[in-house]
C-alpha cells in the first residue's frame, strides 16, 4: 500500500498527478463536495451560534467509506484541491470525515499542472487554512439564510415556489432596471449635416460641428432647413428617401468650394489589456464567440484538466481559470519575452506587471495564462475541438499581447469651411496605425458599437487649400434606448458593482435563467420575465438593506475580513441576522399585502373579478373564484410571436413622426407612432412568409417594368399576391409572380422551419 494518499477534487486530474509523483503516492479524488447542508430544511441552528449540520451525500457514502479506507492504509494523507474558498473548504470536510486534524494535515495547492508545479508544492505543504473555510461557510449560511427565510415569504404573499437569493436576486434587480429604462426611453430626434468632399480623386467625408466656433446640434428638420438655406440657394431641389433604418436622409448634389483652415497631428498610444481573470474572459469570449459564461467556464475547465493531445499523453493547457487578479509570475514573464522575440523581434516586447483594481484580489494566484506560452494555436489546432482551440488561442494571444510594446496611433484632424459660409466649421477625422505593436497580434472588443470609419484614406493638404464639395447630406438620427444586458455586461456590471466573486458569475446567471426569472431572446439579450418584476418589486419594497448594490458589496468585503482573520463568521452572521433579516422578515410577515394585480374586467363565464396569476410558463389571467371557476386566458404580452415583433419593429424612426411602437388592437397587432394617436400612422405587420417573399423578388430584380419602367411593388389580392405598379390601380400595371419565385419562397420557409427545430 502506498505511504502517502494524495486527495484532489477531480477525476480528471489524479491520473496525470499521480504520473508526475513518486511511486510511494498515490491519488484519489473526492468527486468534489463529499458533504453539504441537506435541503428541503435550513439545517443552521441559529440560537447556537450559527451552527451548521453537514450531512454526507447519499451518493458520496461509498466514495467516502473508500477514502476512509485508504487513508487508514496510508501513513500520511495529502489534501491537494484547488486554491480557493469553495476548496479549501472541501479538504475540511475531508480531514473531518476522514478523522484527521486539519491542522496537521498536509495541504499543497498548485496554479498549473505541471511536474514542476507539483513537485514544488510537495516541497512547501501548508496546513488547511481555517479562516478561507470560515468565509465559506460564512457564505453558505448567510445564503441559506436568505434563502429558506426570504422564498416563503414570497410564497405567502405571491405565489409558491418562489426563490430569494442573496446575489441571485440582486442580479435580476439589475436587469429588471435596465428593462425598466427601456420601457420609459423618450427617443430624441438629432440630424447630422455632412459634405462628401473631393481633392486629387480622393474622397471623403466631413461633418458639421461649429458654427460661430460653438457646438451646434440640430434637434429639428425646423434647424436643419434653416442652415442649409445659408448654403443652398433653395431647398426645393432636396432629394428626401428613407434608408434601411427608416431614417430620412435629406441630399443635394452640389458644387461647393471648401477652405482647410487647420490641420492637427496628434500620437495617441494604445495599451494592451490586462492579462485574463475570470471576469474579463468571459466578457470577452462571449463578444467574440457569443459564449455562454457558462459555456465558457466549461470548455476553460477542461482546458485546466485534461485534454488528450494523443493517446499516451495529457496536458494541462491554462492555469486555474477562477481568479481576480491580473498578475504574472516571473516564469510566465520571461517566457513571453523568449516568446515574443522568437515570433516578431525584441523590440516588440515590452514588460508589464498589471495590478488589480480591487484590494480584496488574491495577488498570490495569477491571471489566466497558458501553462507553456511555447505552445501556440496552430501548433495545436490538430489536437484540440474548435470550441477549445477558440478559447485557448484568445487566452494565448491576450497573454502574450499584455507584455508587447504600445501601438502608436497618427490621429488627423482636419478643419473646413465653406467659402460661403466661413462661420462654420467642418470637421474630417482620420486614424492611422503608425506603429502596430502589440495590435499585430491582438485587438480588444468593447460592448459598443465601432462607427464605420468611411475616410479610407485621406490626401495630403496644406492650410488654405480649396476642395470642392458634390453633395452635402442631412442624416436624422433618434437615440436608442440602453441595450438590454448580454451575459458579458451583466458580469462586466456585477463587477463594477462588486457583486459576486468569478467563481459566482456563470452560477448566478444560470440559476436565474433557469428558475424562469430572467429568459435569454434572440439567443443573446438576457430580458425578465413578468414574475421578476414583481418578486424585485417586493423584495425591494420589504427587503431594501439586502436588496441595495452596496450593501452586498459590503457583504463580500465581510466575506474577506473573515478569510482574513480580521472577524469571526458567527459575529457576522449574527450582525446580518439581528440588523437585517431578522427585522425585515418580521415587516414583511406584519405589514406586507399578497400581492393581487388587478385585469380590471370581469370573469365571462362566473362575473366575478379577473386577476393576473403567474405559472411555471409565464403570466396568464385567472379567475378569482378559483377553483370553483377555472376559466383562465393568455396576457397580452404572453405571446412569443409578438414579442419578436417588438424586437424587430421599436424603437426604429417612424416615417411621419417619432419613433415606431407595436400597439395591440381588436384585430391584433400593429405599428404606430409613439406619439399615437396624435399621428394616425398605421402600419401592418408582415408575416415571415411576406418577408421571405418580398426578399425574394428584390433578390430577382423584378420590382421594375422593363416595359414601361414602373416601379413595381406587391399587391395583395383576396387570393393571392401579385406584382403591380406602385400607383395602381391608377397606372394599370399588374404581373402574377413567376414560379420559380414561388419556389424558391417554399424551399426558404422549410430550412428556416428546419433551423428552428435545430434550435
Amino acid at each position: 500500500m502506498s505511504k502517502n494518499l494524495v486527495i484532489v477534487e477531480s477525476p480528471a486530474k489524479w491520473k496525470t498527478i499521480e504520473k508526475f509523483l513518486w511511486a510511494d503516492y498515490k491519488v484519489v479524488a473526492s468527486m468534489w463536495h463529499i458533504r453539504d447542508l441537506p435541503e428541503k430544511e435550513l439545517w443552521v441552528d441559529i440560537d447556537n451560534n450559527f451552527l451548521p449540520k453537514y450531512q454526507i451525500s447519499k451518493e458520496k457514502i461509498k466514495t467516502v467509506e473508500s477514502l476512509k479506507s485508504l487513508a487508514s492504509k496510508s501513513q500520511e494523507v495529502w489534501i491537494a484541491t484547488d486554491e480557493d474558498r469553495e476548496w479549501e473548504a472541501i479538504g475540511w470536510h475531508l480531514c473531518n470525515v476522514l478523522d484527521i486534524d486539519p491542522t496537521k494535515v498536509k495541504r499543497i495547492v498548485f496554479h498549473e499542472i505541471t511536474k514542476k508545479a507539483i513537485e514544488e508544492s510537495i516541497k512547501t505543504p501548508r496546513n488547511i487554512d481555517i479562516n478561507l473555510v470560515d468565509a465559506q461557510q460564512a457564505r453558505r449560511i448567510l445564503d441559506r439564510l436568505v434563502w429558506y427565510k426570504v422564498s416563503p415569504v414570497l410564497w405567502k404573499k405571491i405565489r409558491k415556489w418562489l426563490s430569494a437569493w442573496r446575489v441571485q436576486s440582486v442580479a435580476v434587480k439589475m436587469i429588471v432596471e435596465r428593462e425598466r429604462e427601456i420601457q420609459e426611453f423618450k427617443p430624441k430626434e438629432s440630424w447630422k449635416v455632412l459634405a462628401n468632399l473631393e481633392h486629387n480623386n480622393f474622397q471623403f467625408k466631413s461633418i458639421l460641428e461649429k458654427i460661430w466656433w460653438k457646438w451646434k446640434n440640430f434637434n429639428s428638420r425646423e434647424d436643419v432647413d434653416k442652415f442649409l438655406l445659408t448654403l443652398l440657394p433653395n431647398l426645393e431641389s432636396l432629394e428626401s428617401t428613407k434608408d434601411k433604418n427608416w431614417y430620412t436622409l435629406l441630399s443635394q448634389k452640389i458644387n461647393l468650394e471648401f477652405v482647410l483652415n487647420d490641420t492637427i497631428k496628434k500620437d495617441s498610444k494604445r495599451t494592451p489589456g490586462a492579462p485574463f481573470t475570470t471576469s474579463t474572459l468571459q466578457q470577452e469570449a462571449s463578444r467574440k464567440f457569443w459564449y455562454g459564461v457558462k459555456q465558457t467556464m466549461m470548455i476553460a475547465q477542461k482546458l485546466y484538466e485534461w485534454i488528450d493531445l494523443w493517446w499516451w499523453e495529457r496536458q494541462w493547457l491554462i492555469t486555474y481559470m477562477r481568479t481576480d487578479s491580473v498578475n504574472l509570475s516571473k516564469f510566465a514573464l520571461d517566457s513571453s519575452k523568449e516568446v515574443i522575440e522568437k515570433l516578431f523581434w525584441k523590440d516588440y516586447h515590452k514588460e508589464r506587471q498589471y495590478k488589480t483594481k480591487q484590494a480584496s484580489a488574491q495577488e498570490a494566484h495569477e491571471a489566466i495564462r497558458p501553462v507553456d506560452l511555447s505552445k501556440t494555436p496552430d501548433s495545436l489546432k490538430w489536437t484540440l475541438e474548435p470550441q477549445e482551440q477558440r478559447l485557448y488561442e484568445l487566452i494565448w494571444k491576450r497573454t502574450i499581447a499584455s507584455q508587447m510594446t504600445d501601438a502608436l496611433i497618427e490621429i488627423t484632424t482636419m478643419d473646413f469651411s465653406p467659402i460661403i459660409n466661413k462661420n462654420s466649421n467642418w470637421i474630417t477625422k482620420w486614424e492611422v496605425i503608425k506603429f502596430d505593436w502589440f495590435m499585430k497580434l491582438y485587438i480588444e472588443w468593447n460592448d459598443d458599437e465601432l462607427d464605420e470609419e468611411d475616410n479610407s484614406k485621406l490626401p495630403k493638404l496644406d492650410v488654405w487649400t480649396l476642395v470642392n464639395s458634390k453633395e452635402i447630406n442631412s442624416l436624422q438620427t433618434f437615440s436608442r434606448p440602453p441595450a438590454r444586458y448580454t451575459e458579458a455586461s451583466l458580469v462586466k456590471k456585477m463587477e463594477w458593482e462588486w457583486i459576486g466573486r468569478p467563481s459566482t458569475y456563470a452560477p448566478t446567471i444560470w440559476t436565474i435563467i433557469d428558475r424562469w426569472y430572467i429568459e435569454k431572446f434572440e439567443r443573446k439579450y438576457l430580458k425578465p420575465t413578468d414574475v421578476a418584476f414583481t418578486v424585485t418589486d417586493f423584495l425591494t419594497k420589504y427587503f431594501e438593506k439586502m436588496m441595495d448594490y452596496k450593501f452586498t458589496s459590503l457583504v463580500e468585503e465581510d466575506f474577506d475580513k473573515v478569510a482574513t482573520w480580521k472577524e469571526k463568521y458567527q459575529t457576522m452572521l449574527s450582525n446580518f441576522w439581528e440588523q437585517t433579516l431578522k427585522k425585515d422578515l418580521e415587516n414583511a410577515g406584519e405589514n406586507a399585502e399578497k400581492v393581487i394585480e388587478m385585469v380590471g374586467k370581469e370573469c365571462p363565464e362566473c362575473g366575478k373579478d379577473l386577476v393576473y396569476k403567474y405559472s411555471k410558463t409565464g403570466k396568464f389571467i385567472g379567475c378569482t373564484w378559483y377553483p370553483e371557476c377555472k376559466y383562465i386566458e393568455r396576457t397580452e404580452n404572453d405571446n412569443p410571436w409578438l414579442e419578436a415583433i417588438k424586437e424587430k419593429y421599436e424603437w426604429k424612426p417612424c416615417p411621419e413622426w417619432g419613433t415606431i411602437v407595436v400597439k395591440f388592437g381588436r384585430f391584433g397587432p400593429f405599428l404606430a407612432s409613439s406619439d399615437y394617436p396624435e399621428v394616425k400612422r398605421i402600419g401592418k405587420i408582415k408575416s415571415e412568409k411576406d418577408e421571405i417573399l418580398e426578399e425574394i423578388v428584390k433578390e430577382k430584380w423584378l420590382l421594375i417594368d422593363q416595359e414601361s419602367g414602373e416601379e413595381l411593388v406587391i399587391k395583395n389580392s383576396k387570393r393571392w399576391p401579385f406584382l403591380a405598379a406602385k400607383k395602381y390601380p391608377e397606372v394599370k400595371i399588374a404581373k402574377p409572380i413567376p414560379k420559380e419565385v414561388w419556389d424558391e419562397l417554399k424551399t426558404r420557409m422549410m430550412k428556416n422551419e428546419e433551423e428552428n427545430d435545430i434550435i
